[in-house]
């Protein structure tokens, strides 16, 4: 019985070890898309890529990752997985907890980028789930990728 409680042990350590690398393996991706997005950016101009970002097939889409890009006035000009909510204005959009995200996206993106906790329906999973976003504040937009937290 010891044996295969501590079996069990080791297994369960293995796969938290697994998930908390696989988390910030996400993370550093979601980061690397976002970068991404600004050279692109800034190498092709706001129209380009907000049509490449638009582009489910495209460069700024990893696996579950993709790239999305707000206005200046909170509108989501860009969502390659989800096109209904392009024009869509997000600054009274809540989440499942009542906090308003999108304007900590902008707070945070203008104070030089970083990553926003929030609660929000997975798509694959259709389970309310914590996410977090990483946006930076590029040419007066919001550019951001989140990952939701396993």
């Amino acid at each position: 019985m010891k044996k295969i409680l501590s079996v069990f042990i080791v297994g369960m350590l293995i796969v938290g070890f697994f998930s908390i690398a696989m988390a910030a393996n996400d993370a550093d991706e979601a980061k690397a898309l976002v970068n991404k997005a600004k050279a692109y950016l800034k190498a092709n101009g706001k129209d380009k890529t907000i049509a490449t970002a638009n582009n489910k097939t495209g460069p700024f889409v990893k696996g579950e990752l993709y790239v999305f890009i707000y206005d200046d006035k909170g509108t989501i000009l860009a969502h390659p997985m989800n096109p209904g909510l392009i024009g869509k204005a997000m600054l009274d959009i809540k989440d499942a907890d009542g906090r308003f995200f999108s304007r900590d996206f902008y707070t945070k993106a203008k104070a030089g980028g970083g990553w926003v906790d929030y609660r929000w329906t997975n798509p694959v999973t259709k389970v309310i789930e914590p996410k977090s976003s990483y946006v930076i504040w590029q040419d007066n937009m919001i550019i951001g990728c989140g990952i939701y937290k396993k």
